[in-house]
């Protein structure tokens, strides 16, 4: 336990959660982080809740059995400032398994970057401004077991213990340097994410590197593999790459065993794997090399956000990366907080020529326009003249992500 601070206050059951809430009744500052079993399970649960809020900390163990939804309420209630570093994990984690939203959220993880910093991880951020250490062997730590560990719960409480201050000097610093709008955009994006419910297809075996590499026979009992280990991981739990490392299934995909003998003589496939699955992967070998061979390989799945662009419209938004690059540089901040990807794709698609065209566009802030518009409209008034006049280069079409 970290020495010079008092321990956390665990909340286990319904009495515990109720002092919590009431304890958060009259606070404006709330620092969160959440904890999860992505690490250890194929279905993710939501391990930890870390709470930060008057000099007090909480670990909320939401695998105690608990009501969570008054906490979800306080989450949603955008009077009260949400402090979270990198709250992009927490949103989706929040809103897949318990459905909260998350509103008056200031990520200090944000903040830090767009005030210059090139490493802006909590743990770097609290070394600079604090002078305190995290133990990073905890961040894969096995959160589901209980009880947990001293140094589990140290290290969890830190991960909110100094938001709250750090909050405060971050948004001074933000307001200072007129980039507190910046960081409010930004966390408003943050906070309409929603997780997208994604069910593992057949031909996302393109997406395991080294895949691609394979002949077409390969190919094949690569697919029938690839599948099956999805179905044994979800079967028992547990993340692909602890039932069969990729490396391992590429393997057998390319030496395609007969039997144990062969299969166990596999780096990274041990007799008691065998013993475990051994009939099934045999079984999946058979099928591939029973199934036509992949002579073309399935264009990986298309993923939220891809774009589809043609040519001239590709030339354009390779045009406006470049200009946002300049002006990230100018202001010593990461390019998507001058436009994410999204704002960027819809200006190339719709290729606005005046600052009231670009006032139209889903997602442009009032300060992006202020501060970028007349550049933003700059570059696509150059690249119609050029596209009007035949001058643009030919470039094959292809997916933006």
């Amino acid at each position: 336990m970290s020495s010079a601070l008092p321990p956390p206050t665990v909340v286990s059951d319904r009495a515990g959660l109720d002092e919590l809430l009431m304890a958060l009744k009259d606070e404006r500052v709330i620092a969160v982080d959440t904890e999860a079993d992505a690490f250890f399970s194929y279905h993710q649960k939501l391990c930890l809740v870390q709470i930060t809020a008057g000099r007090r900390d909480w670990l909320v163990d939401p695998l105690a059995d608990l009501d969570l939804s008054t906490l979800g309420e306080m989450l949603a209630d955008p009077e009260r400032v949400k402090v979270l570093h990198d709250a992009e994990f927490d949103i989706l984690l929040l809103g897949g398994l318990h459905e909260f939203r998350l509103a008056g959220l200031f990520d200090t993880r944000v903040a830090a970057a767009v005030l210059g910093s090139a490493n802006p991880g909590l743990a770097n951020v609290l070394s600079a401004r604090f002078d305190v250490q995290l133990d990073k062997s905890m961040q894969r730590s096995d959160w589901s077991k209980r009880p947990l560990s001293e140094k589990q719960i140290d290290y969890a409480r830190l991960d909110t213990h100094y938001l709250p201050d750090l909050f405060e000097m971050l948004y001074a610093e933000c307001e200072e340097r007129d980039r507190l709008m910046i960081v409010e955009s930004e966390c408003r994006r943050l906070e309409q994410l929603r997780p997208v419910p994604t069910e593992v297809q057949p031909d996302d075996f393109v997406r395991v590197k080294g895949a691609r590499d394979l002949n077409p026979v390969q190919r094949a009992v690569f697919k029938e593999l690839f599948v099956l280990r999805d179905n044994l991981s979800r079967k028992s739990d547990k993340p692909t790459f602890r039932v069969i490392s990729n490396q391992a299934l590429l393997d057998v995909a390319r030496r395609r065993p007969k039997d144990y003998r062969a299969l166990t003589a596999i780096k990274g496939f041990t007799p008691r794997m065998a013993t475990r699955m051994g009939d099934e992967v045999l079984d999946a070998v058979v099928r591939g090399l029973g199934a036509d061979p992949i002579e073309r390989l399935p264009r990986a799945p298309r993923k939220a956000g891809t774009l589809d662009l043609d040519e001239a419209t590709q030339e354009l938004h390779e045009r406006l990366k470049r200009w946002r690059k300049k002006a990230a540089d100018s202001l010593g901040i990461e390019s998507a907080y001058v436009l994410n990807r999204h704002l960027l794709g819809r200006l190339a698609q719709q290729r606005p020529e005046s600052l009231e065209s670009l006032r139209a566009i889903e997602g442009i802030q009032g300060w992006q326009l202020r501060r970028f518009g007349d550049g933003i409209t700059n570059v696509v008034l150059k690249f119609l003249e050029e596209e009007s006049a035949g001058l643009l280069p030919k470039k094959r079409k292809k997916r933006l992500r």
